[in-house]
């Protein structure tokens, strides 16, 4: 059996979800303050705004995501050298 120190596929599919609603809620915030500003309803300036703001959250929130994933890779693998040194001294 081969254990990795990768996080398992819930931590992954989590951190896939939050990037998305991450970019929803941005372009979502964009959008609206955009066209709240305007004054005729600017849906074209809105809408650019909106991508952009979505698409900046969504980076964002995927650097907050891979430095979560990595920390935990990183505690993984330090957890699985501890328990090898444990089981060496042991045997």
């Amino acid at each position: 059996m081969t254990t990795t120190s990768a996080p398992n596929r819930i931590a992954r599919v989590l951190a896939v979800l939050s990037i998305l609603l991450g970019g929803l809620c941005g372009g979502l915030i964009g959008y609206v303050v955009t066209d709240l500003q305007c004054h005729d309803g600017c849906p074209t300036g809105a809408g650019v705004v909106g991508v952009f703001s979505a698409i900046a959250c969504a980076a964002g929130v995927a650097v907050v995501a891979v430095l979560a994933l990595r920390a935990a890779a990183e505690w993984n693998q330090r957890e699985a050298r501890e328990r090898a040194h444990q089981e060496r001294g042991l045997t």
